[in-house]
């Protein structure tokens, strides 16, 4: 008998909810509804928490695409016993306590959200639910190992955020200020919006290297006979590297970011300017 999916105990459908919830709360400019998803995603998914342990199993399963069949079938094994370690009463509190919170703090509509992968998700709950037959369960994992070993996808660096989910959020970009996304535009807002799920580690790195790189186009810029004999121009360079600098010291903002945003468009028309 099938066992019956209840998305509200999956744990990759909610936390894949709550990323979605928060991405559009950006695009809608709900400060507030962003704040509450991500900080509900910061309280519950923690390195140390059950939730982020239950998650991982999960992501071992629906994130590697493009592997062999050993190895597939070794990070099935793996992922049992790793799920077998958690203790289910733990999960099914904080599971209850998560639910409540979304109920309480966002909407109920939440779990609702559209999430493609979404059939995956339900296959591997099965698979994880004492429910199901020993007969279901090895034809579900054999589906599972499937779709790990076929390339029918390749990771464009959106990593758990969808294509249109990335598109919407480019397109919204695009039309609040009339302009097209530079590649590394779009770098770096992919890190911005995976960066609700991983305590914005992936972004921090990014920016780093990315910083580094803006304030030494700027500087090379600043010597060009263009900018260098015109006090007006070399003042703006200097004081754009200067807030370039000052952000190496502070905190990721939305400010923070389009900044950059604007500042690697500059970059991008010095360079072009100076190949002309």
């Amino acid at each position: 008998m099938k066992a019956r999916h209840n998305k509200k105990r999956n744990t990759a459908f909610v936390y894949e909810a709550l990323i979605r919830e928060a991405t559009f709360a950006v695009l809608k400019n709900e400060k507030h509804k962003r704040d509450k998803a991500v900080s509900l995603i910061k309280k519950y998914f923690h390195s140390n928490s059950v939730l982020k342990k239950d998650l991982e199993c999960y992501r071992s399963l629906y994130e590697n695409q493009n592997i062999n069949l050993e190895t597939s079938e070794k990070i099935l094994k793996e992922v049992r016993l790793q799920r077998q370690l958690i203790d289910s009463d733990v999960l099914f509190k904080q599971q209850s306590a998560l639910i409540g919170d979304i109920n309480k703090e966002l909407t109920p509509e939440v779990f609702n959200t559209f999430v493609p992968n979404y059939k995956t998700l339900a296959t591997i709950d099965q698979i994880f639910s004492p429910k199901t037959s020993p007969k279901h369960r090895v034809i579900l994992e054999g589906e599972i190992i499937k779709s790990m070993s076929n390339a029918t996808s390749q990771d464009d660096g959106t990593g758990t955020v969808d294509k249109l989910l990335f598109k919407t959020f480019v397109e919204k970009f695009n039309t609040k200020y009339e302009t097209d996304l530079l590649e590394e535009q779009k770098e770096l807002l992919t890190h911005y919006i995976v960066s609700f799920s991983d305590n914005a580690l992936q972004l921090k790195s990014f920016l780093n290297e990315e910083l580094a790189r803006l304030k030494k186009g700027l500087k090379t810029a600043s010597k060009t006979k263009e900018i260098s004999e015109d006090i007006e121009m070399l003042e703006k360079t200097n004081k754009v590297v200067g807030r370039l600098q000052d952000f190496s010291k502070q905190g990721i903002s939305e400010e923070v970011i389009l900044t950059v945003l604007k500042t690697q468009a500059l970059v991008k028309e010095i360079t072009n300017g100076d190949n002309d």
